[in-house]
């Protein structure tokens, strides 16, 4: 969920759910087990330098306007660290039965984890030796 109120509105709806027809019987429990995934000018910021790293090998990284995520990198997002969802390979099918993924993003995608990596232990170094004012957070 993008944000805190339409993860509320969709907790309502299908808590609210009722069934079709005489025969069928809906019992619905639970909720959501994540803080919504809310894009921040940190986020942004980071996601920028991540489109630029891309570009170096002549890539092309396109946001996703309206994502709520769905992964552990919900619970970093809430607590003001910025975090990236969705880097992996490319493919087809998330989370079916015949979820595939496309042999040819594998360098690409590597490259740019790689290089996101290199990025941030360069900042972290700088940021250990006093040299930066702290932009973003490491919390273990």
């Amino acid at each position: 969920m993008p944000g805190q109120q339409l993860a509320e509105e969709m907790t309502h709806w299908f808590l609210g759910l009722e069934p079709i027809g005489a025969d069928v019987e809906v019992t619905v429990t639970g909720g959501m087990n994540r803080p919504p995934y809310q894009k921040d000018a940190g986020i942004a910021q980071l996601f920028g330098k991540a489109q630029a790293l891309y570009r170096e090998i002549g890539k092309e990284l396109n946001d996703v306007p309206l994502t709520g995520g769905g992964s552990d990198g919900n619970f970093t997002a809430a607590l003001g660290i910025p975090t990236l969802d969705g880097l992996g390979a490319d493919g087809k099918g998330a989370h079916a039965a015949y979820e595939q993924i496309y042999f040819s993003s594998l360098m690409p995608r590597t490259y740019l984890c790689a290089r996101l990596l290199e990025t941030v232990i360069g900042h972290v170094q700088l940021l250990v030796r006093g040299s930066l004012t702290p932009a973003f957070a490491i919390r273990g």
